[in-house]
């Protein structure tokens, strides 16, 4: 059912992006709330299909955008492992997995991006690439944290009911 699911939550995710997150900058960054959203989904205990999320996530971002195919779908997959990880290491503490994986998250999902357009010969440099878009989208995705693990954790109460212990 959880599988189901990700096709039209993401879709509706992505529809919103394009059609407003992104216009909202911060220098020149702008929130990720897709990659947001992967990492809420794959923190949360229940969930077994935060890959079945990354691939698909990826796959759409990388129709729609204009990053080189494949590259979205690498980054967003480093960000479900590191998610899975945190949640597995973290386990007591999910929102501040939540916090540490939508940092690095976000830092690793521009750095493959960063690479891929440097290997394409895009004149890119790389500290103001970090310095303008990278820092203010971390700080743009960590406000958006919060609220997304606190949607996608409900989703995943709903989604995988635990039984209640007597």
């Amino acid at each position: 059912m959880a599988f189901f699911l990700a096709f039209p939550i993401l879709s509706g995710l992505i529809i919103l992006q394009t059609a407003l997150v992104s216009h909202m900058r911060l220098l020149q960054g702008a929130a990720d709330l897709i990659l947001v959203a992967l990492i809420a989904w794959a923190i949360q205990k229940p969930v077994r299909t935060a890959w079945s999320w990354g691939i698909l996530a990826g796959l759409l971002v990388g129709y729609v955008s204009a990053i080189p195919f494949g590259v979205i779908l690498v980054g967003y997959l480093l960000a479900v492992a590191l998610a899975v990880i945190l949640r597995q290491r973290v386990w007591q503490l999910p929102i501040l997995a939540m916090l540490i994986a939508t940092f690095f998250g976000t830092l690793l999902v521009h750095l493959v991006e960063i690479l891929a357009l440097r290997l394409v010969d895009t004149p890119l440099p790389f500290w103001e690439a970090i310095n303008l878009v990278t820092l203010p989208s971390i700080l743009l995705n960590l406000v958006l944290a919060l609220p997304m693990y606190a949607l996608f954790n409900d989703l995943a109460n709903w989604l995988y009911p635990q039984p209640l212990e007597m």
